[in-house]
């Protein structure tokens, strides 16, 4: 097996942008409103239209809300448990994984003071097509904040999202708030964070300077990177995506600017235009880097000179690379591989479709052994061939599970909104699947001697493809059903059978107690009733009517024991004359 090759693309992406038209453009904006908040102690925006990018939205904060950031520091996270009731806005981000965050406060509360306002900006340009939100410093919070906001009232299968592009940005939230974005691919692919090695004010909420500067020694991390951060140093710039790796590059980077910083002077202005057109030119003009011949791994070669291109140093005394190098290039490692082996339901479907033909081919197959069910519980040996077939099957059948318990998995963890979109987008494939393959498992169930498959034996996965099923059922188009069912609705129909067979064994074995008599005989009236109603609504295959299938043996014990006690039924009536017609 060839060994899987990696490779990082930080440098071309980063080259890509800023000799781009993109960022320019969105800074331009910036600045126009620069000109005009010097002494505004607010966060404030403006919004561009036909642009040659699209409209841009752009957020600006004053040196005044830089020094309110700066008093704030070691208070300045909020939960999202504190915000309910009081400024719920943001309960969209959590997820069943991650149901619990925290975010800036500071920035919570200017969104909170600009939510009217936003309010309009949302409803006249949500819908825009291209959308380019970018802000600087405190700005790019709110615009973080304002394109979650946005991309939030977006369908899951939405091809156009806005783009958010922040310069100088702090770090928005925790770990869980990260997290939340980062399970939404579509989400955490929409924001750009561009951070300059000169710009010491996106370095102030990361830990441990930020528990230092609030009197603290603890050294546990406050806040996290969500996106994509393009680094950049007068020698160059990179582009990094893994959350912990950009982290502990971003403390590198800025280390030096916070160990001599005052807060005061912390509030200069960078002035991010000049950046930019250094390392445009930089970028067209770049020479071929060397590197030792003697790196082989094309992701640690990329690596090394994303790091040597913002200004970090790869090694350490001896010319051995140093921890920072080699944490950067395992998380990247895992990071892409992570990403490489996302499961995208839609990619093996199709494989999943040629599984189920394989069992549909055995379902026609089966009629003359009792059909379905029977043939696959008896597991009677036949022909060397029909040995083979079933090996098969049974493959098949646990291909076909392993695939479907991963996407229930998944869906169980997406945020509520996107797990609904989903469940009915596979819905048809899943049903057919639970009905096909679940009574596979009950023929193995009973077949070791269970009982109770329904509470004691049923997979979980199982449970939640029919509870989604049942949910879904208003937005289903439902015609008059005039035939058979060629799969059995009620997926444990042949669970309902067994336990139908092991009640007629109570109550013909004569030794059993009052109790579990009386039991047995109220378990027989609900099934029949059951089975009427399922035969009525043709809600059942013919082939539970071939002689040798386990219906077809409880009938002839149980009408011995209806002929004793109940005399007549509809189902008495159907077996007698119509069964042989109803297909």
């Amino acid at each position: 097996m060839n060994q899987l090759c990696l490779f990082s693309s930080g440098l071309e992406l980063a080259n890509l942008l800023v000799t781009s038209d993109l960022l320019q453009c969105s800074w331009e904006a910036i600045s126009e409103i620069h000109k005009q908040t010097s002494t505004t102690p607010h966060v404030s925006y403006k919004v561009y239209e036909n642009r040659p990018n699209g409209t841009i939205i752009a957020f600006a904060s004053s040196n005044q809300d830089t020094l309110s950031l700066v008093q704030t520091l070691g208070r300045d996270l909020v939960s999202s448990e504190e915000l309910k009731g009081v400024f719920d806005l943001f309960g969209f981000v959590g997820t069943n994984v991650n149901p619990s965050f925290s975010v800036h406060k500071e920035a919570v509360n200017v969104f909170s003071f600009l939510l009217n306002e936003l309010t309009l900006l949302k409803a006249q340009y949500g819908n825009s097509s291209p959308l380019i939100i970018t802000g600087h410093s405190l700005g790019g919070s709110i615009a973080s904040l304002f394109t979650l906001w946005l991309l939030d009232g977006m369908p899951p299968n939405a091809t156009k999202r806005p783009l958010c592009i922040t310069f100088g940005s702090p770090l928005l939230g925790d770990k869980s708030f990260q997290q939340a974005v980062s399970e939404r691919p579509t989400w955490n692919s929409s924001f750009l964070h561009v951070v300059s090695s000169q710009d010491p004010f996106p370095q102030l909420l990361i830990a441990p300077y930020n528990s230092v500067a609030a009197g603290s020694t603890s050294q546990t991390r406050l806040y996290e990177p969500f996106g994509t951060f393009l680094l950049c140093a007068e020698s160059g710039c990179a582009c990094f995506e893994e959350p912990e790796s950009t982290l502990e590059l971003l403390k590198a980077m800025g280390s030096k600017f916070v160990r001599n910083q005052n807060p005061q002077n912390i509030l200069c202005f960078t002035d991010y235009r000049v950046i930019l057109e250094n390392l445009k030119h930089k970028s067209i003009c770049k020479e071929i880097s060397q590197l030792d011949g003697s790196i082989m791994d094309p992701l640690l070669a990329g690596i090394i000179l994303q790091l040597k291109s913002i200004g970090v140093e790869t090694q350490g005394d001896g010319g051995v690379l140093n921890s920072l190098t080699t944490n950067t290039v395992a998380s990247a490692k895992k990071f892409l591989i992570r990403k490489r082996n996302v499961f995208d339901p839609s990619k093996k479907l199709n494989d999943r479709k040629v599984d189920m033909a394989y069992l549909e081919w055995y379902k026609k197959v089966a009629e003359d052994e009792g059909g379905y069910y029977d043939s696959y519980k008896n597991g009677q040996s036949g022909s060397r061939d029909d040995i083979r077939s079933r090996e098969e099957i049974i493959k098949r059948h646990r291909i076909l599970t392993q695939y479907w318990k991963k996407i229930v998995s998944e869906v169980q963890k997406m945020p509520q909104e996107v797990g609904v979109s989903l469940r009915r987008r596979w819905l048809y494939s899943g049903t057919n699947y639970r009905r096909m393959v679940e009574p596979l498992d009950i023929a193995d169930y009973y077949r070791k001697g269970h009982k109770d498959y329904i509470t004691q034996g049923r997979s979980g996965h199982y449970i939640l493809l029919e509870q989604w099923f049942n949910e879904a059922k208003p937005f289903q188009v439902v015609s008059e059903r005039n035939k058979a069912c060629s799969l059995i609705e009620d997926s444990c129909f042949w669970a309902h059978v067994e336990e139908a067979i092991i009640s007629c064994d109570i109550l013909n074995d004569g030794q059993s107690s009052p109790e579990d008599q009386r039991s047995s005989k109220e378990n027989l009236n609900r099934f029949e009733n059951c089975v009427m109603d399922m035969i009525k609504n043709y809600e059942v295959s013919p082939e539970i009517f071939l002689p040798q299938s386990s219906f077809m043996k409880w009938w002839r014990m149980y009408s011995i024991i209806a002929r004793k006690s109940v005399g007549s039924s509809p189902l008495i009536d159907f077996m007698k004359k119509d069964y042989r017609n109803y297909a």
